[in-house]
């Protein structure tokens, strides 16, 4: 089920509300201003008389500052709807009772007070999809929200996702499942820039951003490296990639069980630390 092609109003309510307003300021002057001055300086007589009627563009550059402001009144609304949403969670069964609009809304809220830039993609829906996009520090991580509560993610779902990486151009991806992953789905997510995110780890990431603690590195303080990576006051800091400078990921050696750093642009990347 999809979410319906997305117009310019909808984008700019998709920007922070200061953004959608100076974009209305900056539009009002230069249709308002800008375009007889253009005119002015062009020769003809036709481009001097639309120079003259300056009142002519006043209407149209009201309706633009009108439509930003009003997408910029929406803005505002929806964030504070979603600052709401996460902060009147008390435990995972109230996030279990929210719609599956909601339901990604919550989760995008929860990045974006790690530090994350959310666009809500509307390639989604009910039954998943690329829900949301995450960038931060050049880095684009693709997400899919399941709020699935007495069904386990799949693999195949996974590997669909796993698969939608290159096409996309991102770095990672991570999928937010209330009812937890199938072996087989953790078990292909071993190795590779998938972080997989059931319940309860989504529950201690909103408990961590509730009270401020979230993560600089966008990874849920629930989420520590183990001690035999933690060397001393900056092990909570995510490294580079010895080889490409990209964010690295925490992964897990499938015969040791021994946990390392991984670069989250596997398999185009396979520096370790």
């Amino acid at each position: 089920m999809g979410r319906g092609r997305r117009n310019t109003f909808d984008d700019l309510a998709a920007l922070p509300w200061p953004v959608a307003l100076a974009i209305g300021l900056l539009g009002y002057a230069a249709i308002r201003h800008g375009v007889p001055a253009y005119f002015a300086r062009l020769d003809g007589p036709f481009a001097q008389g639309l120079a003259t009627q300056t009142d002519a563009f006043a209407p149209i550059a009201w309706l633009w500052l009108a439509a930003c402001s009003l997408a910029s009144l929406a803005a505002l609304v929806r964030a504070r709807r979603r600052r709401r949403l996460l902060d009147s969670c008390t435990q995972l069964d109230s996030v279990a009772a929210l719609g599956w609009r909601d339901f990604e809304r919550l989760v995008g809220e929860a990045f974006r007070r790690q530090g994350y830039s959310i666009e809500e993609t509307g390639l989604g829906g009910a039954d998943g999809g690329i829900d949301l996009i995450l960038r931060k520090g050049g880095q684009r991580t693709l997400v899919q929200c399941k709020q699935w509560r007495r069904r386990q993610v799949p693999v195949g779902v996974v590997r669909e996702m796993f698969g939608l990486l290159a096409h996309h151009g991102a770095h990672a991806v991570r999928i937010a499942a209330l009812g937890g992953f199938t072996r087989d789905a953790a078990r292909f997510a071993q190795g590779k820039p998938i972080e997989l995110i059931d319940g309860p780890t989504l529950w201690r990431m909103i408990r961590d951003v509730q009270s401020g603690d979230g993560a600089a590195d966008g990874m849920p303080r629930t989420q520590t490296p183990p001690a035999s990576m933690q060397t001393g006051p900056a092990s909570d800091a995510t490294p580079a990639c010895p080889r490409c400078g990209a964010t690295m990921v925490t992964r897990t050696n499938r015969r040791t069980g021994q946990s390392f750093w991984g670069c989250a642009a596997y398999p185009a990347c396979r520096g370790t630390r």
